[in-house]
C-alpha cells in the first residue's frame, strides 16, 4: 500500500518540481539583472556561488561527512577546470553582459548552448545525425538574427560577450565527461562553484571592480540572496529529483521554457521591451534547439548515458545556472547532476 500511494504521487511531485525548475532557472536572469544594479556583475556571481558552495559543502559534510570529499588530484583538477569554463567565464560573462543587454535577450542567447555542444561534436569526428545537423543551422540562424536585431534589447557588445560566455559554458559541459570527475556529483559542484567564483573575484578585482557596501541597494541583496538560496539550492534539488524520477525527454522540455519565462519576467519586471525581432529570431533558436534534442533523444541508452551535454546533446545547460556534473558518477537514486 505505501509504495502504491507513492507511485500516484509521483507524478504529482513529477510536475511541481518541473514547475520549480520552469520559473526558478527562467528567473535567474532576472535575478542577475537585479543584483547588478548596484553589485558589480563579476563580484556579484563571485558572491553567489562561494555562498552556495558554502551551503551544499556544509550539508553534504552533515549528510555524508568527509568522505564525500574523497577525490585524486586528477579528479579535483577536473572539476576546477569545469568549474572555471562554467562559471568564471561561462556565467561570469553572463553577468557581464547583462549590464548591456536585456535580461530576456540574454536568456534567448544562451539558449543556443545546445547547438555549440553539437558543433564540438562534429569537429571531434562524432559525427551527429542530419537531423540534428539542421537544428543546429535554424538555431545559430535565430542566434544570427538577434545578433543583428537585437538592438533594441542591447547593445553589440553585450551580445558579443553573451556569445563568448555561452561557447565557454558549452565547452565545460562538453569537457566534462571526457576528463576524470570526482565520484560525488554534489561534492563537484561544491568544487566548481567554489574555484569559480573564486575565480570571478580575482577577474573582477583585477578588472577594477569594488564592492561598496554603503551603495547596494536592498532590492541587490535579495536578489542576490534569491540567486543563491532559491536559483542555486532549491533548484538544484528540484532538477537533480527529476533526473532521477521523471524521463529525460520530459526533463529536458526546461531547455524551451526557460527562455520564455526569463522574457516574460523582464517584462514584466524591468518592462524590458519585447520586439517583433526579438520574438521571432527567439522562437528560431528554440525551434532549433528542440529538433537537436528531439532528435538526439531518439536514441535513449546514449542520452540515459551521456546527459552532462558531452557526448549527445542530452539537456544542454543555461547560463544563469550552476554546473552540472555528469550523471554517472554518481548514485542515480542520490543526484545525477546540479543546477
Amino acid at each position: 500500500m505505501p509504495a502504491n500511494t507513492a507511485d500516484s504521487r509521483t507524478p504529482v511531485l513529477v510536475w511541481a518540481a518541473l514547475a520549480v525548475v520552469y520559473v526558478v532557472w527562467g528567473s535567474t536572469y532576472l535575478g542577475i539583472g537585479i543584483a547588478i544594479e548596484s553589485i558589480p556583475p563579476m563580484l556579484s556571481a563571485a558572491v553567489r556561488f562561494i555562498a552556495a558552495s558554502a551551503l551544499l559543502a556544509g550539508f553534504l559534510l552533515v549528510r555524508s561527512g568527509p568522505a564525500a570529499f574523497r577525490m585524486t588530484r586528477r579528479q579535483f583538477l577536473g572539476a576546477a577546470l569545469a568549474g572555471v569554463l562554467l562559471l568564471t567565464t561561462g556565467n561570469g560573462m553572463l553577468a557581464v553582459a547583462e549590464q548591456y543587454i536585456s535580461t530576456g535577450l540574454a536568456a534567448l542567447l544562451v539558449a543556443s548552448v545546445p547547438l555549440w555542444l553539437v558543433v564540438f561534436r562534429f569537429v571531434v569526428r562524432d559525427r551527429p545525425k542530419a537531423l540534428t545537423l539542421a537544428g543546429v543551422l535554424v538555431g545559430l540562424g535565430g542566434v544570427g538574427a538577434l545578433s543583428l536585431t537585437g538592438g533594441e534589447g542591447g547593445s553589440g557588445v553585450g551580445i558579443v560577450v553573451v556569445l563568448l560566455g555561452s561557447v565557454s559554458w558549452a565547452v565545460g559541459s562538453f569537457l566534462s565527461s571526457r576528463i576524470q570527475m570526482p565520484p560525488n556529483a554534489l561534492a563537484t559542484s561544491a568544487i566548481e562553484m567554489i574555484v569559480g567564483g573564486a575565480g570571478l573575484l580575482v577577474l573582477g578585482t583585477a578588472s577594477g571592480e569594488r564592492l561598496d557596501l554603503s551603495a547596494v541597494t536592498t532590492r541587490s541583496w535579495v536578489a542576490l540572496a534569491y540567486l543563491v538560496l532559491v536559483g542555486s539550492l532549491i533548484g538544484f534539488t528540484a532538477f537533480s529529483w527529476l533526473l532521477g524520477n521523471a524521463p529525460i525527454s520530459l526533463v529536458s522540455t526546461y531547455a524551451y521554457v526557460n527562455p520564455a519565462v526569463a522574457v516574460a519576467l523582464g517584462a514584466l519586471v524591468l518592462h524590458e521591451p519585447i520586439t517583433t525581432r526579438v520574438v521571432l529570431g527567439g522562437l528560431v533558436i528554440l525551434v532549433g534547439v528542440a529538433l537537436v534534442i528531439s532528435t538526439e533523444r531518439k536514441g535513449p541508452k546514449r542520452v540515459l548515458e551521456d546527459t552532462d551535454g558531452g557526448g549527445d546533446v542530452g539537456l544542454g545547460v543555461g547560463g544563469g545556472q550552476e554546473p552540472q556534473p555528469p550523471r554517472h558518477h554518481v548514485d542515480p537514486a542520490v543526484e545525477q547532476r546540479g543546477v
